[in-house]
């Protein structure tokens, strides 16, 4: 009997690693590389771009699906949580070696960590770039309600042993997720510029092919097969962005205000700004309407008197509305400064104003309280909480603020609100 446990005790060892565990345990990070798995997740989103109905691209913004592309795309990356690892034991047959009747089943224990965890379960499938130890040494384990589960089974335990292999497959597992996610990183970084120049460049084409076709001179044939509504496909990973849907019906480009004008609009404001902070003293009394019409006064210079104050439109009277044509190309409101509940009344008054052609608006506020800092500082904030904000863009202003929101009927037709904030004299 002792020369059986003296044996038994040489042959006994943490049974890991080999062949014949249960199967609902893998080789962690010994699958499929994670590039060549990210490149196939890409290409098959491009197969989907280009097989998205023409209709339901052109009639959606872009940035939407970008959202929803990017969202379904995306990883989460893992994270270990150690300070949350428990462990438990529980008797188990083991392996030993008997020199009279040779390997034979003897009761032992095995001992269970469980090792909580954050992020993408799938990427425990996958392998970096970078080979780390032996290839033939792979880690199995359980992978059950975001927790690694690693077992450690002996016959008759050693616990300065358990404890060592233990250490060493942690930070097997801390390694491999470090490599795991500079790669994760660096694809969730580039797969929306990625994204977004596949969609911009199929709605090109889709947009040559259209003006190439009413170029002809005969009118646009309907498809029986067009479809009348969209339907919504199931997507394999839980999102939190559903795809886009719009309008089915044909796209018709329509005549914009171009950025650049946009920009020279705002531009001639600014300068009536520097006016009064030259003048002070022949502005100090002037009220909103007053201030407005001198802004007014400036763009009727640049644009032919079509420039207007208090004009109908929609749903209200807007402060200065520029007209080309039939068609409003810039919406813009003033108010002087009264807090948050007031800028929010009035964003809502000036998206109250705006018609589903109108895309280009714009809030000129003015202050006359003390600390002007700090009203610069809230209105992004105070603007960003509105259930209309979509994004932020850049805008290279000290005293501004541009972003992009929806218009009210209609999440897909995006309005870019440029905000200014002037001081002026009291």
């Amino acid at each position: 009997m002792k020369q059986l446990k003296n044996i038994s005790k040489l042959k006994c060892r943490i049974i890991y690693g080999e062949t014949g565990m249960a199967r609902d345990k893998f080789a962690l990070f010994s699958g499929r590389q994670f590039s060549s798995f990210s490149r196939g997740k890409l290409e098959s989103i491009f197969q989907d771009i280009d097989n998205l109905d023409a209709s339901n691209l052109l009639n959606t913004s872009l940035d939407n699906w970008c959202d929803f592309y990017e969202n379904s795309c995306k990883f989460e990356m893992l994270e270990i949580l150690e300070d949350e690892i428990t462990t438990d034991q529980e008797e188990a047959l083991v392996p030993v070696m008997n020199p009279y009747r040779g390997y034979t089943q003897e009761k032992g224990t095995k001992f269970n960590f469980f090792i909580p965890f954050k992020g993408e379960k799938e990427l425990f499938s996958y392998q970096s770039s970078v080979l780390i130890g032996d290839v033939n040494n792979t880690l199995l384990a359980q992978i059950d309600n975001n927790e690694i589960i690693l077992e450690y089974t002996e016959w008759h335990p050693e616990i300065i042993r358990i404890q060592s292999q233990f250490k060493q497959d942690l930070s097997k597992i801390r390694e491999n997720i470090r490599y795991i996610n500079q790669e994760v990183s660096a694809f969730n970084n580039s797969i929306r510029t990625k994204i977004k120049s596949k969609l911009e460049s199929r709605q090109q084409k889709l947009l040559q092919d259209q003006n190439l076709v009413a170029a002809l001179g005969y009118p646009l044939r309907r498809r029986d097969n067009t479809p009348e509504t969209y339907v919504v496909p199931t997507v394999r990973r839980k999102i939190s962005i559903p795809r886009p849907s719009a309008s089915t019906t044909p796209f018709i480009p329509e005549p914009t205000l171009d950025m650049q004008e946009y920009e020279h609009i705002l531009s001639v404001i600014n300068n009536m700004v520097m006016v009064m902070e030259k003048s002070p003293k022949a502005f100090k009394d002037m009220r909103e309407e007053d201030l407005r019409q001198h802004f007014l006064v400036q763009l009727n210079g640049h644009y032919e008197g079509q420039a207007t104050g208090e004009t109908f439109n929609f749903q209200g009277k807007t402060d200065i509305l520029i007209r080309a044509g039939n068609r409003n190309i810039f919406i813009a409101e003033c108010k002087f400064w009264g807090g948050e509940e007031k800028l929010k009344e009035t964003l809502d008054q000036l998206l109250g104003y705006t018609s589903w052609r109108d895309t280009k608006i714009a809030l000129i506020i003015f202050n006359r309280n003390k600390n002007f800092s700090a009203v610069v500082k809230q209105i992004p904030k105070i603007i960003k909480s509105h259930g209309n904000f979509k994004r932020e863009l850049d805008y290279n202003c000290e005293t501004g603020f541009r972003c992009l929101l929806h218009h009210p009927d209609d999440v897909n037709r995006e309005l870019i609100l440029t905000s200014l904030a002037f001081d002026v004299p009291q």
